[in-house]
């Protein structure tokens, strides 16, 4: 069983940073990955920001105090993949799981190739006071592959990278082109790498599993070809890629070299891809389909190697689905799980399978992906944004159509202990 807590919070929630009152959160269990900290320190916090930890500031004598004995102080997590098909509602998840900065990718509905719709999702997540939302702008025109959207208009909009979602982008030349922009103007390109045409009409991992369900099979040479002709483009133009939700060991391989190499890249994993393989599958459980897809055992444990090393970051790959678009027959229905609220319980659970101190699992989620946001966020440095998660590691709670904020109630944890 997974061992969690709701994160404290309520009315003085914006964006995990705790109104602009004084606020000391004394007695915890504080962890700060990026700098090093990990011990019982009070963490005092005003104006939206860090004021100080340890001895609290002059004049702090009036401040709210929350008592944190027995839990864990952290940096609000960071989660580089949630989709907000419902804005209010799934950020108001994000907070219950302790996210309080997250990248929405730009496969909406429309998609986020305009800077009007860019600035009314800034705007509309900005009135929310909830979560802090960094778009990812469209690669190309309506995310047909055919054209270069306005990426400085983007930009200017709010856009911090600029991405094709899941849609495919079959044409290299113009993936070269995009790339030889964004490396002139310093943009982040993030993409997920599957060639479209050795994925075309598959639903699952091509390996045993699929074979016997008689379902159709993505390779992971999907994944690795499109990582190496990713990387072979970089390295002509010198362009910042990130790879999201990379899925297999060989492309695992492809982006240690790659780093080993010097090249300006960089990685998620999704959160599911850390505990479950396409056996979890089992006989046509729509819950389990993802995509990418779940892959091998041996993909599994290369990709928890990778980010237990720092290799790549975790991300929750947040994609709520109502009930219909699951009761489908595998083949049919949609890929995803829904995700924000288990993103801290599934990373806490896959590093106690590693072993791993919690201080490394709760950087994967904080320090890690907000360098690659290029954000301030997921640190406890004094005048940082406070953004802040309380959790209480022993306090056990159920996945369940009335425990999850989000509209989205598909996961194959329903049912679990968190």
């Amino acid at each position: 069983q997974l061992r969690h807590r709701r994160t404290h919070g309520g009315d003085e929630h914006r964006g995990g940073e705790l109104n602009m009152e004084k606020i000391s959160i004394k007695n915890g269990r504080l962890i700060d990955p990026k700098h090093g900290i990990d011990q019982t320190l009070d963490l005092h916090l005003a104006d939206g920001k860090v004021a100080a930890t340890g001895k609290a500031p002059d004049g702090f004598a009036d401040a709210r105090v929350i008592d944190a004995k027995g839990r864990i102080v952290c940096p609000g997590f960071v989660d580089l993949a949630a989709r907000l098909p419902g804005l209010d509602g799934e950020l108001k998840a994000a907070v219950a799981g302790g996210v309080t900065s997250l990248a929405c990718p730009p496969d909406t509905k429309p998609p986020l190739d305009e800077p009007g719709l860019v600035e009314r999702l800034v705007r509309r997540a900005a009135d929310a006071g909830l979560a802090r939302v960094h778009p990812l702008g469209a690669l190309t025109v309506g995310l047909k592959g055919e054209s270069l959207a306005e990426l400085n208009s983007l930009a200017r909009a709010g856009c911090i990278a600029f991405s094709q979602g899941g849609a495919p982008l079959t044409d290299t030349q113009i993936l070269l082109r995009a790339m030889q922009y964004a490396a002139t103007f310093g943009y982040p390109l993030w993409l997920r790498p599957e060639d479209s045409h050795l994925a075309r009409d598959g639903v699952a991992h091509d390996g045993e599993v699929a074979s016997r369900l008689g379902l159709p099979g993505i390779p992971a040479a999907a994944e690795s070809v499109a990582i190496a002709t990713a990387l072979e483009l970089v390295r002509s133009t010198g362009a910042r890629l990130h790879f999201t939700r990379i899925s297999s060991a060989a492309g695992v391989a492809l982006l240690q070299r790659a780093r080993d190499e010097g090249l300006p890249v960089s990685a998620d994993i999704g959160i599911h891809h850390l505990h479950l393989t396409d056996m979890d599958i089992g006989y046509f459980d729509s819950a389990a389909r993802f995509n990418p897809p779940l892959r091998a055992q041996r993909d599994r444990e290369a990709l928890a190697a990778a980010a237990a090393s720092g290799l790549a970051a975790i991300c929750s790959d947040h994609t709520p689905i109502d009930e219909d678009g699951k009761q489908l027959p595998f083949g049919e229905a949609e890929a995803g799980a829904t995700a924000l609220e288990l993103l801290l319980p599934l990373t806490l659970k896959w590093a106690a399978a590693e072993k791993l101190p919690l201080a490394t699992a709760l950087a994967r989620i904080t320090c890690d992906p907000a360098a690659i946001l290029g954000s301030p966020a997921g640190q406890l440095a004094i005048n940082a944004p406070a953004d802040v998660c309380v959790f209480d590691p022993e306090v056990l709670w159920k996945v369940s159509d009335d425990t999850l904020v989000s509209q989205g109630k598909n996961t194959p944890f329903q049912g679990c202990g968190m």
